[in-house]
């Protein structure tokens, strides 16, 4: 069976499955068709779930051992996981790093214990990249250091989509916000024209659908800055539902209306290209006051 990442060159025109099982004579096709059908082969680095596919000489094969996880025992739902990267939907209300969120611990501390349980020994863990306490959405952590170190050198070329739901009924049906943000005090962040000290921000959004006079968004990250989003839609006028930080109605009181529901990245490892969705969470287009725990 196969049992580590490699790659294979093709020299004859073939259905891919008859190509694989020439290079694993070990396997039986019924165990290959489902290595293919799971989305673990690559051809010239795309994914490729037909085992019929036709491949030709010149052709690189890639293979990528991954597996779904969800566990039990993890109070969150593990999107995908292999040798290099582990991505979550992260909850509202748990810190990504730390131990004074709402729960009393954080994003990371229950990974590393999941993943020390799993493997029976102290498991290492890398944050790539952080979402606030009160947001929700997908999250990547890393297994080495190397891997988050590369993961962060070209974080810069992959797809960072978030949806929001806001107060008021915007004027344009998309536009670009674009900024200068600062830390201030009470560990807020302000948003400004260009001055020492500040960072340039910037966050492409369009509208998905209006409710009365509230707005839903879909909002792509250019930059990744601390509370980027939460400030600029401040800025714009239209601030977040629930986000009383910046300026939001007090009425919702716990729980922000943003989440994390697109990353397109690179692997780090093999380079081939991964999309991942989350849905909103339940009762997120909801206001009502029973709606405003963490869910």
């Amino acid at each position: 069976m196969l049992n580590k990442p490699e790659k294979h060159t093709v020299r004859e025109e073939s259905p891919l499955l008859d190509f694989l099982a020439g290079q694993y004579p070990q396997s039986s096709k019924t165990s290959l068709k489902k290595i293919i059908s799971h989305g673990s082969i690559t051809v010239n680095g795309r994914t490729v779930k037909n085992p019929a596919a036709v491949i030709k000489p010149g052709d690189e094969i890639g293979y990528i051992k991954h597996t779904v996880v969800v566990r039990a025992y993890a109070p969150f739902r593990i999107i995908f996981e292999d040798e290099q990267i582990i991505v979550i939907d992260k909850p509202a209300g748990m810190l990504t790093y730390g131990e004074k969120g709402s729960s009393g611990t954080s994003v990371y501390k229950e990974l590393k214990e999941y993943l020390s349980a799993a493997s029976k020994s102290r498991a290492e863990l890398f944050v790539v990249h952080r979402l606030d306490r009160e947001v929700s959405g997908l999250l990547l952590f890393s297994k080495t250091e190397k891997v988050q170190e590369k993961l962060k050198e070209n974080w810069h070329e992959f797809t960072k989509k978030y949806r929001s739901m806001v107060e008021g009924v915007l004027e344009e049906k998309s536009g670009v916000a674009k900024s200068w943000l600062s830390d201030g005090p009470e560990f807020k962040v302000h948003s400004g024209k260009e001055r020492e000290g500040a960072r340039y921000a910037e966050t492409n959004w369009q509208v998905l659908k209006v409710m009365e006079n509230h707005t839903l968004l879909e909002l792509q990250l250019v930059t990744g800055r601390k509370n980027q989003i939460r400030v600029q839609l401040s800025d714009m006028g239209h601030p977040v539902v629930g986000d009383r930080k910046y300026g939001a109605d007090a009425s919702f009181e716990r729980r922000i209306r943003l989440h994390g529901c697109y990353l397109h990245i690179r692997h780090p490892k093999t380079d081939e290209w991964l999309e991942f969705h989350s849905d909103l969470p339940r009762g997120f287009l909801v206001l009502k006051p029973e709606n405003e725990k963490y869910k």
